[in-house]
């Protein structure tokens, strides 16, 4: 139960300064208003590497079920804790969305775009194309696992690695981010825009159901090939 307990907070962690620094950085009259695309690709890294470091020495810090399952598949992880870790990572990346929307309560009011608002919460296309949207991120995804498993290969200054896996998160969104917003976790994306859906923010408009798929299969699919091109490798 601890594991899941760890998964459950680490997941939240890492929404709620991920998400946080995008509500920061797209919503009307914050300090960090238009800070730019590197200040929350920058975010996202440092939230990784925070919960990473919170959670790792107890769940493995996962955080993210295309993980899970890619290690699962390939005989990294048990089959009968994935369960649980995937509903912890649900629940912790809903309530992570739930503790952002609080925060920035009243700037939901001052923000006119619905579509700014859901994208505090949730990717979406710079350039919608079913296919290539979902090419996009079964690339990251496959780059993000294969990093991590490379980074598990190697050996770090005691403590080091969260912080690599950080750099790694800051990479993947610099290079490979532009297209979706680099999801790259089913539980990122789909948790929050459950919450966008449910939580009463002013003139939220849709959340874009329509789309949800993309950041859960494509993650799933490229956490897969990644594990693959590595067990091919070692």
């Amino acid at each position: 139960m601890i594991h899941y307990t760890a998964e459950f907070f680490g997941t939240l962690l890492l929404i709620l300064l991920g998400n946080g620094v995008v509500a920061g950085v797209i919503l009307k009259g914050t300090k960090s208003e238009q800070a730019g695309w590197l200040t929350i690709v920058a975010g996202w890294g440092i939230a990784v590497t925070m919960a990473i470091y919170a959670v790792g020495a107890i769940s493995g810090a996962h955080l993210n079920p295309a993980i899970t399952i890619a290690l699962a598949v390939f005989g990294k992880f048990p089959w009968t804790e994935v369960t649980g870790y995937i509903v912890a990572q649900f629940g912790g990346a809903f309530t992570g969305a739930v503790l952002v929307w609080l925060h920035y309560n009243p700037h939901w009011r001052q923000t006119t775009d619905p579509g700014v608002k859901r994208a505090v919460f949730c990717t979406s296309p710079a350039v919608s194309n079913t296919f290539f949207n979902l090419i996009s991120e079964v690339i990251a995804t496959a780059v993000l696992v294969l990093g991590i498993l490379f980074i598990g290969s190697n050996e770090f200054t005691q403590g080091l690695n969260p912080i690599v896996v950080g750099m790694l998160i800051i990479a993947i969104g610099l290079s490979l981010g532009g297209t979706t917003g680099f999801a790259i976790n089913p539980a990122r994306d789909l948790g929050p825009r459950l919450a966008h859906a449910i939580l009463p923010i002013h003139g939220k408009g849709t959340s874009d159901w329509g789309y949800a798929w993309i950041p859960v299969a494509g993650p799933i699919i490229g956490g897969l090939l990644g594990a693959y091109v590595h067990s091919a490798l070692f």
